[in-house]
């Protein structure tokens, strides 16, 4: 748990209201992230495999001064054709991406690999 509070706070920058809770809670925006020990309650943990997409102002940007604070991405950014998108794991092994839509919606187009500097 205090491993996680640290990657959430500290390398992801999120906010929490009560970091020292026993379940801290993390503001993104208008989505809370609470950080849960399964085992307090009986259940084993398992690290969560869908990513959690947190929206940045600029994927190569964010990616880039994560990795300066040692998190390892699977892979290039993403293009889906209507936004960039970079995925890796929390500090327990939980998928996360970071991503920025850049097309208004309802556009579409093939997706493409994005490359440094691209």
């Amino acid at each position: 748990m205090e491993r996680a509070k640290r990657f959430y706070a500290e390398v992801l920058g999120i906010p929490s209201p009560n970091l020292e809770a026993a379940w801290p809670e993390f503001e993104t925006g208008n989505v809370s992230l609470y950080l849960v020990d399964p085992t307090a309650m009986g259940a084993e943990f398992a690290p969560h495999r869908t990513a959690i997409a947190l929206r940045v102002p600029d994927v190569q940007e964010a990616r880039a001064r994560l990795e300066e604070a040692g998190v390892t991405f699977g892979g290039e950014i993403f293009d889906t054709g209507v936004c960039h998108m970079a995925f890796f794991d929390d500090s327990e092994g939980n998928a996360l991406m970071i991503h920025r839509r850049y097309a208004p919606p309802g556009a579409a187009t093939a997706p493409q690999e994005v490359t440094a500097g691209g």
